[in-house]
């Protein structure tokens, strides 16, 4: 019962504190020469910041182009080394058709001769 009884109290004292009067904020001056000044500040900021965007960026570009190059020229050596691999595998079965076309050559002339 007493602790139903300081609950009643407490509540009707926050329910009392908060319907007091309240002080006005008291009114704000600004200084428009100092508004005008950081907004051109900002302004200034934000066009070094366009423009180091615009740096980072074309430097993004200069280096994907260069990988590109290189992925490319590495592509082109691999092809020339490609078909020079076939060359020389076309020489090399060049080679071996002679030296049967030489081999039957011979062999017939040994069957001749007997």
């Amino acid at each position: 019962m007493q602790k139903s009884i300081v609950l009643a109290a407490l509540v009707a004292a926050v329910a009392l504190s908060a319907c007091g009067k309240k002080e006005e904020a008291a009114p704000v001056e600004v200084n428009t020469t100092i508004v005008s000044e950081s907004a051109a500040d900002v302004a200034s900021a934000a066009a070094a910041a366009n423009a180091a965007v615009v740096a980072a960026d074309a430097a993004a570009v200069a280096s994907s182009n260069a990988t590109t190059a290189a992925a490319n020229a590495e592509v082109k050596a691999d092809n020339a080394a490609d078909k020079a691999d076939n060359a020389a595998a076309v020489a090399d079965h060049a080679a071996d058709k002679a030296d049967k076309a030489v081999e039957a050559v011979k062999d017939a002339a040994d069957a001749v001769a007997k």
